[in-house]
């Protein structure tokens, strides 16, 4: 398994590609935001029995849907579960194709409307 500073490194490559994202540590943990929104969380595996996540806003309905196609890779976490977020175990077989879709669809759920337009327009 990758170790916490190669998984953060994938993440922040992903993020870092989105315009107007920042990061901050928010209860000790590496938060994303978009615009004056979070969207994504980093958790070294101290909620998850010693597995490395990211907590991902969500469209409604989107973590019901995954956490019943592959439980074992997405969960409820806590705390910010009951408002939609999924959690994505990030172990050797990740799917990081998957896991930047996620990200993106979370960003877009908060970024600012100029941040939308430039993401748009670099496809």
């Amino acid at each position: 398994m990758a170790t916490h500073a190669a998984l953060l490194k994938k993440l922040r490559a992903i993020i870092e590609a989105l315009p107007e994202t920042s990061e901050k540590l928010s209860h000790g943990a590496p938060t994303w935001w978009g615009g004056r929104k979070t969207f994504a969380t980093f958790h070294d595996g101290h909620y998850d029995e010693g597995r490395p996540s990211v907590w991902i806003k969500a469209a409604e309905g989107a973590q019901e849907a995954l956490v019943e196609s592959d439980p074992e890779t997405f969960f409820r976490p806590k705390y910010v579960g009951p408002s939609g977020w999924v959690g994505v175990r990030l172990t050797g077989g990740t799917n990081w194709d998957e896991v930047g879709a996620l990200l993106v669809d979370g960003y877009r759920l908060v970024a600012p409307k100029r941040a939308l337009k430039q993401l748009d327009e670099a496809k």
